[in-house]
């Protein structure tokens, strides 16, 4: 009996090998998904902190003016751009392509930024 069993195990293993390669991977349900990125970028005595944020594609960046005066976030190249942020208002942009977005403020184009989006 011994020996009748071991040969049905040495039989039955390799079918179930066979059967677990067949079915492939397993699915990824919305689950298992990571959260939206996302970052913020404080707008403060004259200056965007930090100066340079990184983030990955899908991410939303937004930046909160905590200055005392009123301040925008405008992209040198066109893609986005703010109406005049009031003390703790807020603005947000979602970047859907990797690349790198330099941005300023202006009413203060000295005030600069950069967003990598990677």
């Amino acid at each position: 009996m011994t020996r009748k069993l071991v040969w049905v195990a040495g039989l039955a293993m390799p079918v179930m090998i066979a059967l677990l390669l067949l079915a492939g991977p397993p699915s990824v349900t919305a689950a298992d998904q990571p959260a939206a990125a996302t970052a913020e970028v404080k707008i403060d005595n004259f200056s965007f902190g930090p100066q340079t944020v990184t983030v990955p594609v899908g991410a939303t960046v937004t930046w909160v003016n905590r200055d005392d005066i009123p301040h925008t976030v405008v992209s040198t190249d066109g893609v986005f751009k703010s109406k005049v942020r009031d003390t703790d208002e807020t603005f947000s942009y979602t970047f859907t392509k990797a690349g790198t977005y330099p941005y300023f403020c202006s009413v203060h184009p000295k005030m600069t930024g950069k967003v990598v989006v990677q």
